[in-house]
């Protein structure tokens, strides 16, 4: 039996029907490869049974304590069914990425089952005319509870599934599972009062740790006074307002051979700016089209893992946040990535100053039961007329393997992250890379974005836009070189 941290029980306790707290991948795959060319849904079942003891989520449920007095537990589920976490399904005929995608985008907007495992496995067939997938493909949608996992470990859950090498050597993995008995109700309760006595002093441990912080702060302000624009705050948009049940879901796929091309033109710059620089390209067009531009740079919040070294297996969230402007406000492609460049380096310097990871302790020592409370009060409440967004949206970038992976002997030919919306935050984007692609994959509400096939056509305009101011100065560079040489 393990505790939740503040951080993970926050995504349990704001769980609402509107707004499941789950994210996830969408997986394409080509049986080819398997054993006989083919894959049924036993052969999933069986495979993905010898993996259970891969990652810690799949046979561990949430117990709440009463009255959420304290944060929940994760105990080892002692009625566990796979078959109630691996559905299955087909899309029916013609059987393109447009019905793949709504049908994804359905499957998706349902909330997780509290009382069971937090996961789900569908498997998708009949994917026959979806562009750049073979004849036989299926897909795999997986939904993971936030409160379980963050990016990193949610690769981690991922990697125990799958395999560099077809022929799916059997693998050994360290966790000794057994299942367990749900904890007594009374015992919960003592160990609430506990903790609601230890967690202030540990609060008061962590403050001295940000002691350091004005001054660094100070430090900080002097060297970046230059970007004034920081300063301007962050505009209200369409997708910064409450948001419904239902979902929409798309994808781009790059090259990261072509972001490579781009970074070299722009050197200092980084696969994570190239990417911001590319959705604020995307926002830009997709908000003039709607008249809904707003004047000064649209904000993203992107997660940055601080997991320690001695963390890496652990499940759970150990993310900060930093706040970067995307450079809507800037037509020039080229400048806005400086823009971005310069953005990123001030949202680091501002993250070290402050200390991300101080502040994930310093929110470990908050009462459990007044967290739970002001979460379930806000939750409640909603969002009001005059509220004012942090930021537009949420940007994470998880890098994934980039060698071929398998699947029960079936090859990944595609990989699509997907995220979370809640009010406030109608738009997620997730950036994922594999194989030598980088894929930028968003969700959104389906009131706010209405025509997601035409925001997917915004991102792919944006990238065009980056990548021929890149072949651009790099001929003039060329030119200018051939140039010199023959002065010589």
């Amino acid at each position: 039996m393990q505790q939740l941290s503040t951080m993970d029980a926050m995504f349990a306790y704001t769980e609402t029907s509107k707004s499941p707290m789950h994210i996830g991948q969408l997986l394409i795959y080509h049986p080819s490869t398997a054993p006989g060319g083919k894959v049924g849904f036993k052969d999933i079942l069986r495979y993905i049974e010898s993996r259970l003891d891969g990652a810690r989520i799949f046979r561990q449920k949430l117990v709440r304590v009463p009255l959420d007095l304290d944060h929940p537990y994760w105990v080892e589920d002692d009625d566990f069914d796979l078959e109630y976490h691996v559905r299955h399904i087909a899309l029916p005929h013609p059987g393109d990425w447009r019905q793949l995608c709504i049908q994804a985008a359905r499957i998706y907007s349902r909330p997780l089952d509290m009382d069971r495992p937090l996961w789900e496995i569908t498997v998708i067939e009949g994917l026959d005319n979806v562009e750049g997938c073979e004849k036989g493909s299926f897909a795999m949608l997986h939904k993971l509870h936030h409160a379980a996992i963050d990016g990193k470990s949610g690769l981690e859950f991922s990697l125990a599934l799958h395999d560099t090498d077809p022929d799916m050597k059997p693998r050994k993995f360290d966790m000794n599972w057994a299942p367990e008995p749900d904890p007594n109700a009374l015992d919960l309760l003592l160990r609430a009062q506990i903790n609601n006595v230890i967690n202030p002093i540990r609060g008061v441990q962590t403050l001295g740790k940000l002691l350091p912080v004005p001054r660094r702060l100070l430090d900080f302000q002097r060297n970046f006074k230059k970007l004034e624009d920081h300063s301007e705050g962050c505009p209200k948009t369409r997708f910064n307002k409450r948001v419904g049940p239902h979902r929409v879901l798309d994808a781009c796929t790059f090259s990261l051979a072509d972001i490579k091309t781009i970074r070299t033109v722009f050197p200092g710059t980084t696969v994570n700016d190239v990417a911001l620089a590319i959705i604020g390209g995307s926002m830009r067009y997709y908000l003039e089209d709607k008249n809904e531009l707003p004047d000064i740079s649209l904000k993203v919040g992107a997660p940055v893992s601080v997991r320690t070294e001695e963390e890496k297996h652990s499940a759970g969230n150990q993310v900060s946040m930093m706040t970067v402007g995307i450079g809507s406000h800037i037509a020039d492609a080229g400048e806005r990535l400086t823009y971005v460049s310069e953005e990123t380096d001030r949202s680091k310097a501002m993250t070290e100053a402050i200390g991300a990871r101080t502040l994930v302790d310093l929110s470990k020592a908050m009462p459990a039961g007044l967290t739970a409370a002001g979460a379930k009060v806000a939750m409640r409440l909603g969002l009001s007329e005059t509220f004012n967004p942090q930021i537009n949206t949420i940007v994470t970038n998880v890098p994934g393997p980039q060698v071929q992976m398998y699947f029960a002997g079936a090859r990944l030919d595609l990989t699509y992250g997907t995220g979370l919306v809640m009010d406030g935050i109608g738009l997620f984007h997730a950036i994922t890379s594999y194989n030598g692609d980088m894929i930028v994959t968003f969700l959104a509400d389906r009131d706010m974005m209405p025509d997601p096939a035409f925001y997917a056509g915004n991102i792919s305009q944006s990238f065009n836009d980056l990548l021929d101011v890149a072949k651009r100065r790099n001929r003039k560079s060329r030119a200018k070189g051939k140039s010199v040489r023959a002065k010589r």
